[in-house]
């Protein structure tokens, strides 16, 4: 399972999540796309499930703190208790011994983060 994890700023647009997606690696076989649970009902990420035709993996905000990351943002330690916002949702909603294929990239505006994670059977 291949799994887009996303975190974005309140005002973001469907084109910055579009825009991190593609700066981390794309969407080529993708099985979902994840971000934590007060966010995958926001219209854009709606905008981007449907856009992409995927499924949204919600994860719970308890559950970020618990992942190891690879990069660090003091707003999203802050915020959600994890380094990384989007490489923790990648990495949970993957599931049990997913890896990292791509570490959190960022849009050009910055509004929008993504990050890449895969589990192999």
């Amino acid at each position: 399972m291949k799994v887009a994890g996303f975190g974005f700023r309140r005002g973001a647009k469907l084109e910055s999540l579009l825009a991190a997606l593609d700066a981390a690696g794309g969407p080529a076989g993708l099985s979902a796309i994840a971000t934590v649970t007060n966010k995958a009902e926001t219209d854009v990420f709606l905008a981007l499930a449907d856009h992409l035709a995927l499924p949204i993996e919600a994860v719970a905000t308890d559950a970020l703190s618990s992942v190891v990351v690879a990069t660090r943002s003091e707003k999203s330690n802050a915020m959600y208790g994890t380094g990384s916002l989007s490489e923790a949702a990648a990495l949970i909603a993957a599931g049990p011994m997913a890896t990292l294929l791509s570490p959190r990239a960022i849009s050009a505006d910055s509004m929008a983060t993504c990050a890449i994670a895969e589990v192999t059977a």
